[in-house]
């Protein structure tokens, strides 16, 4: 029997409500789907313009485009369609998005490797000299909608302490557009001590002493272990006072592979509905998992309209 693993949750995850009506209240961003030929992208688009999320303007093969559309029965007559196949897809989206011709950009049928590699790079001109771009899932457990934001699970691989304090002042900032005035953020380490042999604790305790001038309307504590992060219990237990413990609005991760492992344990093991976005370039990019559920991506392209009204 498929999934019958019984760490997996059999909870449906579910796009928080709070996000959609944050979402509604804000300027429809024109979003451009890269390689729009697929049908699980297109489809997703589809019902993002169906409830008020996306103006959709579609980028890809015209003739896939089409045929797919006419296969999951959207009528795309009259929307932007632009002929650029495979990775002429990402890059004619980076050259839109530098002339204001777009708000944000969505991952289509196309690997996310070749999508990026369209996008990040200082030619593609999306971001400044100098400038860092992160990945932020913004996490709801089943019948909550307080979100925790996970960065950075998908992006940077082994980010140095300036990349990790970008990461931390785009889900800050994400934060803060999402209604936390001074949200509360813990930097993941495997302990809360700082020992040389671990470099983790060393420059979590940086990006924590750094960010007290640098992000003075948040919290921010570490190095703290994951139990330390999210139990309070465990912080009394262990005589460790903090103001972070046990109410996270962010958990910045020390590299990829426990970031990854993090959110995949949260969406399969737990139901939680992911969304997921690029900031730091001058417009957010929508990126999700071929894996994740249509409620992921209704919650992915909510986010994308808030993250809209972001600039680096």
């Amino acid at each position: 029997m498929l999934d019958d693993f019984p760490f997996l949750s059999k909870t449906e995850p579910h796009c928080p409500q709070s996000l959609l009506d944050r979402a509604r209240n804000l300027p429809v961003p024109r979003v451009a789907l890269v390689n729009a030929g697929g049908a699980h992208p297109l489809q997703g688009l589809r019902e993002a313009v169906e409830l008020r999320l996306a103006d959709p303007v579609l980028i890809g093969d015209t003739a896939r485009i089409l045929a797919t559309a006419d296969e999951i029965g959207w009528d795309i007559t009259g929307l932007p369609l632009i002929h650029a196949p495979g990775p002429e897809a990402a890059q004619k989206a980076a050259k839109m998005a530098r002339a204001g011709e777009i708000d944000a950009i969505m991952k289509g049928q196309i690997h996310t490797s070749v999508f990026l590699q369209g996008l990040l790079p200082s030619s593609a001109g999306l971001r400044d000299k100098g400038s860092f771009c992160g990945h932020v899932f913004h996490m709801t457990m089943p019948g909550s909608d307080r979100p925790l934001l996970l960065t950075d699970a998908a992006l940077n691989v082994a980010p140095d302490v300036a990349t990790r304090q970008a990461c931390l002042t785009h889900a800050v900032r994400l934060a803060q557009m999402l209604g936390i005035a001074h949200p509360r953020a813990g930097l993941l380490a495997p302990t809360e001590d700082v020992v040389p042999a671990i470099p983790s604790t060393g420059e979590a305790a940086i990006i924590a002493a750094w960010a007290k001038t640098a992000l003075p309307d948040a919290i921010v504590e570490g190095p703290m272990a994951l139990d330390l992060i999210f139990s309070r219990a465990a912080a009394e237990a262990k005589g460790f006072a903090s103001d972070v413990s046990g109410s996270p609005d962010i958990m910045l991760v020390p590299d990829i592979s426990s970031g990854n492992a993090i959110f995949k344990l949260m969406s399969l093991g737990m139901g939680c509905c992911a969304a997921g976005i690029v900031l730091g370039a001058k417009v957010p990019i929508i990126l999700t998992s071929r894996s994740q559920t249509a409620q992921d991506r209704i919650a992915s392209a909510a986010l994308g309209v808030i993250a809209a009204g972001m600039r680096p």
